[in-house]
């Protein structure tokens, strides 16, 4: 009996402790990620390549990857992180210098007190490159990286080579409602959200984050004015089935850039380098070579 009883308060103590553990990490995961996709590499959460910068009220995350000329990614809003950026991160780290940023308010970049706007996330920017390179900068935004990038060429026209834009169109009040909740957002994709809030200083403050992103966009003009102000080479491009960004609103966007080039990618969607990869990427490389 004594013996039986030494059994079940050992088979006992090692379920304790098992259920003890921690669980083993789960890679790193882009909202939506298929199941047959694992990134080898957590980007925006990888401690060997972060870094922070301050700008203004908040600390900026960043990574950096490669050596060569500056390479500048953006990813998008709301539902973006750095690690959907990874098959761009992976091909372009081999010849650039690459510069991934989490948005204000993504990731492990802090969210400020102070109201979202497209200025004050075009100088997170800033405040980020000029303290690793001097020299000028290629860019690549999607969605809301790709309005950031449009205001950035506005205002920082000397440290900008070359730019590309996935799915940004024009955009003027009323062509769109933002008014997603963090509620929405967590019924799509629960163990995204479990990650990045994980990430987040402040992850307490996600809703805020979500009306603050929708008062920016609700009142957001990008037309004639900002996108005339560009002087680089753009590469404008959109998936053929963006719900979201139109062809036709995109393309708008080109011919009002002075100095555009077009590119429309087949069967995509919003995210058209997710959705076909090969396609943005060798409509691109012509366009960043020298």
């Amino acid at each position: 009996m004594y013996k039986y009883t030494q059994y079940i308060s050992l088979a006992l103590l090692m379920v304790l402790i098992f259920l003890g553990q921690p669980k083993a990490q789960q890679p790193l995961r882009r909202f939506l990620q298929p199941a047959s996709v694992v990134n080898q590499i957590p980007y925006g959460a990888n401690p060997k390549a972060g870094h922070y910068a301050q700008s203004g009220d908040a600390r900026i995350y960043y990574e950096v990857y490669g050596k060569g000329q500056p390479f500048v990614l953006l990813h998008g809003g709301l539902f973006g992180s750095s690690i959907e950026m990874a098959s761009f991160i992976d091909s372009l780290s081999k010849n650039y210098q690459v510069i991934v940023i989490s948005t204000r308010g993504h990731g492990k970049s802090e969210l400020g007190n102070t109201a979202l706007t497209l200025p004050q996330r075009a100088t997170d920017v800033f405040n980020v490159v000029k303290g690793i390179t001097n020299e000028k900068l290629t860019l690549l935004g999607f969605s809301d990286g790709g309005y950031t990038a449009y205001q950035f060429a506005a205002l920082f026209p000397d440290k900008v080579k070359k730019m590309i834009v996935i799915g940004a169109g024009e955009l003027y009040p009323g062509v769109r409602s933002f008014g997603f909740t963090s509620k929405q957002a967590f019924e799509l994709d629960k163990v995204y959200w479990n990650q990045q809030l994980s990430l987040m200083p402040q992850p307490e403050r996600i809703e805020e984050l979500f009306q603050q992103i929708a008062n920016c966009y609700n009142k957001l003009t990008v037309g004639k004015e900002l996108l005339g102000a560009i002087k680089c080479p753009v590469l404008v491009m959109a998936g053929d089935r963006d719900d979201g960004n139109p062809v036709q609103r995109v393309l708008n966007a080109a011919v009002l850039i002075p100095n555009h080039q077009l590119s429309i990618i087949p069967n995509a969607g919003h995210p058209a380098f997710l959705d076909n990869f090969a396609a943005v990427w060798t409509a691109m490389l012509p366009f960043i070579k020298d």
